[in-house]
């Protein structure tokens, strides 16, 4: 059973052991000073590339044996695998800071200066960032929006830039090069928002880091407007102080996609189906009472939902595509109605009392 206790006014867990990557970023303050949370942060400096990133896909939270450190000595010298993709280098970083703020531990300070950096080379001169650094060849190259990569490398740097407490070791050097570094960043964010009879709309997972268009990632990814992708860009620019009026342009707009393409009285749900693989499917069926929905890809010019399997040729439904792909990716989903209710009506009340 899964206990918690109270500790001088603060809500702790007590089976420490069983937390995932994802529940340890999100502890009371004073945990980050624990034994079981320096452990952690040992396991994230052992991890560290030389060049500052991480790789993907790595359980940090586990014992490491004496083999395993022993491996990673010259896992961590490979210059290819880094990257910002599956949350990876910016959790990472954001653990770190808020260790050595309980800490006050030098290497990881360190650990994070040097995964700062790591970050602030990996940019491309026009504002992106690439999914892979040193850059791998492929899609990985592409500006990367897809599951918020380049949107969580922002949100990062826009706290070291804005002196929130738990970065304010960095020195005013990397506060600078957070700032020009979110400035950039920006820029390309509206230079991509792709424009329909010259109205902006939404964004790709990806787009080319040269010529910017959307681009294709893999067999199911095709150059789209992501209903996915598109909410964490819009909550990140609606964060910003003072916003121009290019950046209320590009909110209002995207917004107003996202309203004229909902799709209602659909929902999604698992069935049993004892003659596929895993007795499971994911269908659509008729609800009238279902909350809105959105297509993860939505076709250039019509706006009209598509569904890709692995042979790459856009579907009109979900069923006509292989169920491995049904059941292994998220096609439909919920993804801007809480953006649509609630955030966007309180950063409209904001713009306008300001």
């Amino acid at each position: 059973m899964f206990l918690i206790f109270l500790f001088s006014g603060l809500l702790y867990s007590q089976d420490f052991q069983n937390l995932t990557w994802k529940e340890i970023q999100h502890q009371n303050r004073n945990w980050y000073g624990s034994e079981q949370a320096i452990r952690i942060a040992d396991n994230v400096i052992l991890h560290q590339n030389v060049n500052g990133g991480w790789l993907k896909n790595t359980d940090l939270t586990k014992e490491i044996t004496p083999n395993e450190k022993h491996e990673l000595k010259e896992k961590k010298t490979k210059t290819i695998g880094p990257t910002i993709d599956n949350g990876t280098t910016h959790t990472q970083l954001r653990y770190l800071a808020k260790v050595y703020f309980e800490t006050q531990i030098e290497k990881y300070k360190n650990g994070f200066l040097k995964g700062i950096n790591y970050l602030l080379k990996a940019q491309y001169e026009n504002g992106g960032w690439p999914q892979y650094y040193p850059i791998r060849e492929g899609y990985y190259e592409h500006i990367t929006f897809n599951d918020n990569a380049m949107i969580g490398v922002m949100n990062l740097l826009r706290n070291v830039a804005s002196e929130d407490e738990n970065y304010r070791f960095v020195g005013e050097d990397i506060k600078k090069e957070s700032e020009k570094a979110i400035q950039k960043g920006l820029d390309v964010i509206l230079k991509t928002q792709v424009r329909i009879d010259g109205q902006p709309t939404l964004w790709c997972a990806q787009h080319h880091h040269k010529d910017l268009s959307p681009a294709k990632a893999r067999a199911y990814e095709l150059p789209s407007l992501s209903g996915a992708e598109s909410v964490g860009i819009i909550r990140y620019l609606m964060q910003i102080e003072n916003p121009s009026e290019e950046v209320k342009e590009s909110i209002r707009s995207a917004i107003s996609w996202f309203e004229k393409h909902k799709i209602t009285g659909k929902k999604v749900i698992i069935k049993d189906a004892p003659d596929l693989p895993g007795g499971k499917d994911r269908v659509v069926v008729e609800n009238s009472k279902a909350g809105p929905l959105w297509a993860r890809f939505n076709e250039i010019g019509t706006g009209r939902p598509i569904f890709v399997g692995r042979d790459g040729i856009p579907k009109n439904k979900l069923n006509e595509i292989e169920h491995e792909r049904r059941m292994g990716y998220s096609y439909l989903g919920n993804y801007a109605e809480k953006l649509l209710k609630e955030d966007y009506p309180k950063w409209e009340k904001r713009i306008s009392t300001e």
